[in-house]
């Protein structure tokens, strides 16, 4: 009856293990920046998040708050979010990445994850430059937008990426 069951427990099992292994990097990662407020990546984001910000007319700037480890956006008038190290996307990355290995198919599992983790950097960067404005010009909706609206963005990014892989190569025939 076990041997029924081997393909599914193979590709959970490489899921838990990539996983784990993958989120104990990126917290080792996260501890070696710990005194040094937020991590280099999430400062690259809030940096380009910025540009992106003062590009469509909104203008902003940055402020570190390294015992807190946190940066806050002031756009125009008034600091309207901070940027905490979960709003990175690593998280939702990493579990991305795993499924995605779960059911590795060679060379193309590197470039897919690799597309696919720039599309999903980009969608991050414009969810969070939205948040920033909605914060600033739209304020009444801003819980709505944090909680709601723009966590679908990421997630909804990260589910049409695991469909497309699961569709077009994961479950391709090799043959056909």
């Amino acid at each position: 009856m076990l041997k029924d069951f081997k393909p599914v427990l193979g590709i959970l099992l490489r899921f838990i293990i990539i996983y784990l292994v993958l989120l104990f990097a990126y917290q080792f990662y996260l501890n070696s920046f710990k005194e040094f407020g937020l991590d280099p990546y999430s400062r690259l984001i809030a940096r380009q998040v910025m540009f992106l910000q003062n590009a469509l007319g909104f203008p902003s700037a940055l402020y570190d708050d390294v015992p807190k480890q946190q940066i806050w956006f002031h756009v125009r008038t008034g600091f309207v979010t901070r940027m905490v190290e979960g709003c990175n996307a690593i998280s939702v990355i990493i579990l991305f990445v795993a499924f995605i290995f779960a059911f590795y198919k060679g060379t193309k599992t590197f470039v897919f994850v690799a597309v696919s983790f720039l599309i999903l950097y980009i969608m991050n960067v414009l969810r969070i430059a939205g948040l920033n404005i909605v914060y600033s010009d739209y304020t009444k909706y801003g819980k709505m937008a944090h909680d709601y609206a723009f966590p679908a963005i990421i997630y909804g990014s990260v589910v049409a990426l695991w469909l497309v892989w699961i569709k077009f190569f994961a479950l391709k025939n090799e043959n056909s």
